[in-house]
């Protein structure tokens, strides 16, 4: 059974799971946590999980003016701040990980590690048949009409609302992310890049951010798509857990990234 917090004038819900230290699981765009179920079940077994619902998403309500990546952003480190979480790990999926990110350039007093999934950071990681498809598919009633039966039963602003919400989110698409490799390398947490060898994302482009980070690593998950954490729970679970733990094995023969 979830909750309800207000934070920066935001009645953000979320669900808390297992105890243990912090771990943050930020959903996708136009997704709910009920993505994340095979990822709570795992991890809760030693974690604190928090599973938050950003604006206009799942049981959160939308507020007036545009969705953005850093307005988003704003509205984790709020939440973060009003439920008092101490420095937690953030594990961010598509959207989320654009969300994760900034708050790890913005906030880094609030991240212990960093994990994105499945998420470029500058549009030029992208695929550009996945571009086109994105344009489609934004006009295409039946995408609309699929994501609107997610949203109807949970949004406190109703059926009739959820076309506002998507205009505002495939116009968010249209123009972010775009962030710049000097901020990308500012990140301090330990980071883990992970996305599917079938993902929208192009390899090439986890690896340059793994690459800019100072602490990072690169894992590409064979056989998946952009749903590895549904595609391939049990293996994207290991990883996550295995990046998580507090022992981390040493490389025995490092590589240098230039």
């Amino acid at each position: 059974m979830g909750e309800y917090i207000e934070a920066g004038g935001l009645r953000t819900y979320y669900e808390a799971h297992g105890d243990g230290e912090p771990v943050v699981l930020l959903h996708g765009g136009l997704a709910t946590v009920d993505t994340w179920g095979a990822q709570v079940e795992a991890l809760s077994r030693h974690y604190r999980v928090y599973t938050p619902e950003r604006r206009g998403h799942g049981r959160t309500a939308d507020v007036p003016g545009p969705i953005s990546y850093a307005a988003m952003a704003a509205d984790t480190v709020a939440w973060l701040e009003a439920m008092s979480v101490p420095k937690a790990s953030l594990i961010g999926w598509s959207d989320g990980g654009v969300v994760a990110a900034l708050v790890a350039i913005t906030r880094p007093d609030l991240v212990h590690k960093l994990v994105i999934i499945g998420q470029y950071l500058s549009r030029d990681g992208e695929w550009p048949s996945s571009r086109a498809e994105l344009d489609e598919s934004a006009a295409d009633p039946e995408t609309l009409s699929m994501f609107q039966q997610l949203h109807a039963p949970l949004s406190p602003d109703g059926p009739d609302h959820f076309p506002v919400v998507y205009e505002k989110v495939m116009r968010m698409w249209r123009d972010e992310p775009e962030i710049p490799l000097s901020d990308i390398a500012a990140i301090t947490a330990p980071t883990l890049i992970m996305q599917g060898d079938g993902d929208w994302v192009r390899v090439e482009h986890s690896a340059l951010l793994s690459r800019t980070i100072p602490d990072a690593q690169l894992a590409v998950v064979p056989g998946t798509s952009h749903v590895l954490p549904m595609e391939k729970p049990g293996l994207v679970n290991t990883l996550l857990s295995d990046f998580l733990a507090d022992e981390q094995v040493a490389r025995m023969f490092p590589v240098g990234h230039e």
